[in-house]
């Protein structure tokens, strides 16, 4: 069964099929540039933008870069605060006429990360980070996802962390790996300190270079550290699943 997963980030909004239950893409992952502002208008067109290129009807899944509890946007840190308070998924809905599950983005990497990625041999507790724009977080225990987890919002040094971990400070500050990744390292000490996790997975683009920064980023760190297998398609793959999941299909 195929099912179109899309992953709502702050610089670019990305699609593809995902073969379920085998959690595969199909077909190359479609980017289109996250609209500014990310209004609920304005990602609505973006979001019926990919269905087009896939000529897409059916179930979609989405995540979302925000909590989201009993489907309503709880903060939009990244995107338009017009999201808050607001059922991304019926404003999908309505504007397609197609069935939407929407997630948080990070607990989505993390559903593709946990069941068909570097978490697949773990069976205690996992913490998947994904650095990008911001800094998502994603908490299981033995598979089981425990979702709306915000660790990209620890304080370090007195700043969200978020000002000095994510990918997007490494950019703006023009930071070196090896300064950027002393950085990642006091975050994930604290995420270590504070969780106590058997299994630490880092995804985002960062991952696809993560010999770069990764190994001094984990020194200090109680529990294992390890990229992402499917790097930034994590969250295409996981939206995907949460709407299979929906039908019994994942």
């Amino acid at each position: 069964m195929m099912i179109l997963g899309i992953d709502i980030g702050g610089t670019g909004v990305k699609g593809g099929l995902v073969q379920l239950p085998q959690g595969v893409l199909k077909r190359d992952p479609v980017h289109v540039p996250t609209p500014h502002p990310a209004t609920p208008a304005a990602l609505t067109r973006a979001v019926k933008k990919l269905m087009g290129h896939f000529q897409w009807k059916g179930a979609v899944g989405v995540g979302f870069p925000g909590p989201i509890r009993g489907g309503i946007v709880e903060t939009a840190v990244n995107l338009s605060p017009q999201w808050v308070g607001k059922n991304p998924a019926k404003i999908f809905q309505k504007a397609t006429g197609q069935k939407f599950i929407v997630i948080n983005d990070a607990d989505a990497a993390g559903l593709a990360e946990v069941h068909h990625g570097a978490g697949k041999k773990e069976k205690e507790v996992i913490v998947m980070i994904t650095l990008g724009t911001g800094i998502g977080s994603a908490l299981f225990h033995r598979g089981e996802l425990i979702p709306n987890t915000e660790l990209g919002h620890l304080t370090i040094r007195g700043k969200d962390a978020e000002k000095s971990a994510s990918a997007k400070a490494r950019e703006e500050n023009d930071w070196s790996w090896k300064k950027w990744s002393r950085k990642v390292r006091e975050y994930l000490q604290q995420v270590d300190r504070l969780i106590n996790p058997d299994l630490i997975i880092v995804g985002g683009g960062v991952s696809k270079r993560a010999e770069k920064w990764l190994p001094r980023a984990a020194k200090g760190v109680r529990a294992k550290v390890v990229p992402a297998k499917l790097h930034n398609e994590a969250g295409i793959v996981g939206a995907a699943m949460a709407a299979g999941k929906s039908r019994g299909l994942s």
